[in-house]
């Protein structure tokens, strides 16, 4: 079954074959979870969210709590005004939650329900009371991905949320885009060793990565706190990593604020890196620490050690724009040949940002977006490669071909663990990144070579 796939490519038009990508309010759900207090809610089905929560849950192996309008065949004729009123009068009643972000599905935005008059209708009838807080965004499934939906619940709480005092205080606000709660304990880590006071958003780190207490906490203590989401328009100046993520919500702090932003590529591998550490050095007028220095020449150390096994090897690569562009930047300074690069998200940009990363190292380089792992193991077939990298379900392509060696990277990956944990961002990151590709090199090589080839030292 999994080499049912054919070489021969088609262009297709009106159809997906296992995308690479998912839903607008999964990510909604995640920028929401890394919000201190906040419950995340679904107005559309219960199907809807349980399918939200699930994911979310296998990929970061912990329990995802969220709500849902619960949408029978009379809302979805009728709307669903009762439905959500009802359920924020719950909500607030049973689970006493700071905020509750309230995201849409396909079925409401199809049916066209107005939530912020819904919200508002509730307030004036009581259901929502003055000191409970509710946002909204919008979500549609059939528009974007998951990194959308990620990037318009960030951008619609500072428009809920943000204010400005008129008095600008000596803070950095710090945007992650979507990355694992441990690469948001990376970039604090890192900007606590530059000696600058930050403000991180979403911080899904101690919510989604927390340790095992037995007892049970449906709101952790991590995330950005609300106080701190309205100081953020005191800040003096904005870093956002990752340009589908988070440029919506630097725009949107800009506009209503008037925090100036800086926008950056994931700080992935050693230039990324190396672009977030200036940036937090202009911004806080500070030098950069020995410790960071001396973690920034241990990387360099290891791309120097592992280049006999890194040179000319060509390398496939699907995912989330933001990330698959800084790995891809990655890739190229380790002397790799990106050959292809895949995302399901529209944009024309990821396919510009690809062949500019790539020009002088592999100039030939297949970008798609709005394409899918199925178009990517068509192309494998015509242009074999000597690794892949993507998320979980990139191992069907991975066995499929000959068991390539394959790095799970990006969302989701469920049938592994790790990713939650170990980070993938900055210098520490860049090091574990090629770890794993080394040893994907050197496990497909103790797989496959005859016993009199297998090497004890590679």
């Amino acid at each position: 079954m999994l080499d049912g796939t054919t070489a021969e490519i088609r262009e297709r038009q009106a159809l997906r074959i296992n995308p690479a990508k998912t839903c607008q309010p999964i990510g909604a759900m995640y920028a929401a979870l890394g919000i201190n207090g906040c419950m995340p809610h679904s107005h559309g089905s219960q199907g809807c969210c349980a399918y939200h929560r699930s994911h979310l849950t296998r990929h970061y192996k912990e329990p995802v709590a969220a709500t849902t309008s619960s949408f029978t065949e009379g809302a979805s004729v009728f709307g669903g005004l009762a439905n959500l009123q009802q359920a924020l009068e719950n909500i607030f009643t049973i689970y006493k939650p700071k905020i509750v972000a309230v995201h849409t599905t396909c079925l409401s935005e199809v049916i066209g329900d107005d939530i912020p008059m819904i919200i508002e209708r509730a307030r004036r009838e009581g259901k929502i009371k003055p000191d409970q807080l509710v946002m909204h965004t919008n979500t549609p499934s059939f528009v974007g991905s998951h990194v959308t939906g990620f990037s318009n619940q960030c951008a619609s709480t500072i428009k809920y949320f943000s204010e400005s005092s008129g008095e600008t205080k000596n803070v950095v606000n710090l945007f992650p885009g979507w990355v694992e709660p441990a690469d948001m304990r990376e970039i604090k880590r890192m900007a606590k060793e530059m000696g600058i006071e930050f403000i991180l958003f979403p911080d899904t780190s101690g919510v989604l990565d927390t340790g095992h207490t037995g007892h049970y906490e449906m709101y952790p203590a991590g995330g950005t706190t609300l106080e701190q989401i309205k100081a953020m328009g005191d800040s003096f100046q904005t870093i956002a990593m990752g340009p589908l993520a988070s440029k919506a919500a630097a725009e949107e702090l800009e506009k209503k604020c008037n925090v100036p932003s800086r926008l950056l590529e994931l700080p992935i591998g050693l230039s990324n890196t190396d672009a977030f550490v200036n940036a937090m050095r202009l911004a806080g007028q500070v030098p950069v620490p020995a410790s960071i220095e001396e973690e920034r020449s241990r990387l360099i150390d290891m791309m120097s050690d592992m280049a006999q096994y890194m040179h000319d090897k060509k390398v496939a690569i699907f995912g989330d724009p933001d990330q698959v562009t800084a790995l891809t930047q990655f890739l190229v300074e380790m002397d790799m040949k990106p050959v292809i690069a895949v995302t399901g998200t529209p944009g024309k940009a990821f396919e510009a940002k690809i062949k500019e990363i790539c020009a002088e190292k592999c100039p030939e380089v297949e970008a798609r977006a709005y394409s899918d792992v199925h178009f990517l193991h068509q192309w494998i077939k015509n242009n074999p490669v000597d690794l892949l990298i993507g998320n979980g379900f990139g191992k069907f392509v991975a066995k499929a071909e000959g068991n390539i060696p394959f790095v799970r990277f990006g969302f989701p990956i469920m049938d592994r663990v790790g990713h939650r944990a170990f980070s993938t961002i900055g210098y520490t990151g860049a090091m574990r990144l090629i770890e794993q590709i080394t040893n994907a090199f050197f496990d497909y090589r103790d797989r496959n070579d005859p016993d009199e080839k297998i090497e004890l030292v590679l």
